[in-house]
């Protein structure tokens, strides 16, 4: 490039690029004119104290550039108002302007040897250069900044043939450095000290083969390095559980993501023992003790919030599996306006959980979001004033409002025990984890009896079933009278992820065939996500919830007997108003918001 002419990266260049696509308008191109220089202190301020800017210790080249400065901004794009100007975004239109490809990097297409073993870690880093796949005899490299020739040159040199670049964000090229030198070399190196022939006294891999069971140690910084990037990784892709499964030759790590399983990584069965002690070691469970399931929870950090992760630990036929469940406060404490009610449907949950006494349902199969409504709940109607007591198994998530109890059956700390001697404590309002049996529906139904707000939750496909299962436990009809104040249904769909949304028309007709009522008119406007990086090729980002609530009424009560038909319970909550979850979803379903397929998927029941 010649000396005379701007760096393609340069803040004119960058921005005079944004806004010839449309992403950036003219007003936003002032404001970070303006703006550049204040944003730009207050990142390398926060760089110096990360200890990335340190004099002596910079590892990595990284200086802040006119497009960290427009990222930290987070400004939307002019030509779609609804998305953030991202960075991902920038480098598409910068890879264009320079006609270089833009290549979203999909990790699980990575080869480790590939990526590890071309170049050292420190040259990756100092120039942000990441390895990534061979193609018709070129090494292609991804890169942030493709206007090194020196460096090209020196990694064709070392790879004995010809480099092609592909432009990928930034960001994307720091995070897979970290990750496969990080963790996956941490993996391979701790498969190595069980096959090196080396044989020193007094190195680790002597020391781990003295081990009785030949399994490296817990607190090997490999191992300890492995089971850390698993935790962040989980965090980073908003994983809800982690499953790590032995086969016989490997170990399948995998991470559920908006309610789907993706496998994540494939480890050698080798370190499985290592990785397992770990977690136990973490969770304070007993490393010995491998024939029998085992329970246990782990509190780390997560950014600035502190997140519990509830691990679970069972004998299966190649090793013990682990299950480890994310409990991310930002997920089970949500406001209860952005859970899915409708304006209506809130309205009349309100009023049933703003009552001093009775009792309230909340139904649905497991993952169905039951856990989230009841927590976001309490948290919206606890107060000073008011006394909280839950009871669980286990907790999900410590809250320090609450006065949390958990089950122990073991010293006959049951559902049922605890209610009967839970009403000496006080409470206003009691949270019962499930109504398992006839023993503690009783020990509820007397505490609702007795004046006391009681929530819990009951697994039953929809709102009016959930009458005559209380029935069906063996409840008399006339305590069900007496102390039900209102039930509400829940399922969980996945969100049409908005980075790839599309929209397209399907006729009525199709709709009715399929159970749904799409309401007038030859065809409907419907939406679905075409798949993309961000959600995994999924189409799919995030979830919400779609809900039925039941207020029950006078005339539900006179059609609660012993022998209480359940159509003529759901034809009066229909008479009086209750939206069914099919209707919530095909309203959701209107709005862009999810698919057929949710919809079908979640409300099969009610075809």
């Amino acid at each position: 490039m010649n000396s005379n002419t701007e760096h393609p990266l340069s803040p004119k260049q960058v921005i005079k690029a944004l806004v010839n696509n449309k992403v950036m308008s003219k007003d936003q191109a002032i404001e970070i004119i303006g703006e550049k220089e204040k944003i730009r202190r207050r990142l390398e301020d926060a760089r110096a104290k990360n200890g990335q800017s340190v004099p002596g210790s910079l590892k990595i080249a990284n200086p802040v550039t006119i497009v960290d400065v427009i990222v930290a901004r987070k400004m939307m794009r002019a030509d779609k108002p609804e998305l953030e100007l991202d960075e991902d975004i920038i480098f598409q239109i910068l890879a264009k302007q320079w006609e270089k490809p833009y290549k979203k990097i999909d990790p699980l297409s990575l080869d480790l040897n590939l990526v590890t073993t071309t170049i050292p870690k420190n040259f990756a880093m100092k120039h942000l250069l990441l390895p990534i796949a061979v193609f018709e005899g070129s090494l292609v490299v991804a890169t942030s900044d493709p206007f090194n020739p020196m460096v090209i040159e020196d990694i064709s040199r070392v790879a004995h043939m010809p480099v092609s670049i592909v432009v990928t964000a930034k960001t994307d090229i720091i995070r897979l450095i970290n990750e496969f030198f990080g963790f996956k070399r941490s993996i391979a190196a701790a498969e190595s000290m069980f096959s090196s022939p080396i044989v020193d006294l007094g190195n680790l891999e002597q020391y781990v083969r003295l081990q009785a069971d030949d399994e490296l140690p817990a607190n090997d910084h490999h191992i300890v390095n492995a089971v850390n990037h698993l935790f962040n990784y989980a965090f980073e892709q908003r994983a809800s559980d982690i499953h790590i499964e032995p086969k016989r030759e490997v170990v399948l790590v995998r991470m559920r993501i908006d309610g789907v399983l993706h496998t994540v990584y494939r480890l050698p069965k080798k370190v499985h023992s290592a990785i397992v002690s770990r977690i136990k070691n973490l969770s304070r469970l007993d490393m010995a003790e491998k024939r029998r399931p085992q329970d246990g929870r782990i509190k780390t950090d997560k950014g600035d919030v502190e997140v519990e992760i509830r691990i679970s630990t069972i004998p299966v036929g190649f090793g013990e599996k682990v299950v480890m469940r994310v409990m991310d406060p930002d997920i089970l404490f949500q406001d209860l306006d952005k859970l899915g009610f409708s304006d209506n449907d809130l309205e009349r949950y309100m009023q049933m959980v703003n009552r001093p006494n009775g009792m309230v349902l909340v139904c649905g199969p497991t993952g169905s979001g039951k856990s989230t409504t009841l927590y976001s709940t309490l948290r919206r109607i606890s107060t000073p004033e008011v006394n909280v007591t839950t009871i669980e198994d286990p907790i999900e998530m410590i809250h320090e409002d609450f006065n949390q109890i958990s089950v122990q059956p073991s010293v006959d700390i049951t559902f049922a025990s605890i209610l009967r001697n839970i009403l000496r404590q006080d409470p206003d309002i009691i949270m019962v984890g499930e109504l398992r049996d006839l023993d503690t529906s009783r020990n509820a139904i007397q505490a609702a009896l007795t004046g006391h707000l009681v929530l819990s939750t009951l697994h039953t496909n929809d709102a009016p079933s959930s009458v005559v299962r209380l029935l069906d436990i063996g409840i008399p009809s006339f305590l069900v009278q007496a102390t039900l104040t209102g039930v509400i249904s829940q399922r969980l769909v996945r969100k049409i992820c908005p980075r790839c949304r599309e929209s397209y028309e399907i006729e009525t007709s199709e709709l009715e065939k399929m159970g749904l009522d799409a309401g007038e008119g030859d065809k409907a406007t419907l939406y679905r996500g075409k798949g993309c990086m961000k959600c995994r090729g999924t189409g799919y980002f995030g979830r919400t919830a779609i809900l039925e609530v039941m207020p029950y009424s006078k005339a539900l009560k006179g059609l609660t007997r012993p022998d209480a038909d359940l159509d003529s319970i759901r034809k009066m909550a229909l008479a009086e108003g209750m939206v069914t979850l099919r209707e919530n979803a095909m309203r959701n379903l209107l709005s862009g918001m999810t698919t057929i397929e949710e919809v079908l998927r979640v409300t099969w029941e009610q075809e």
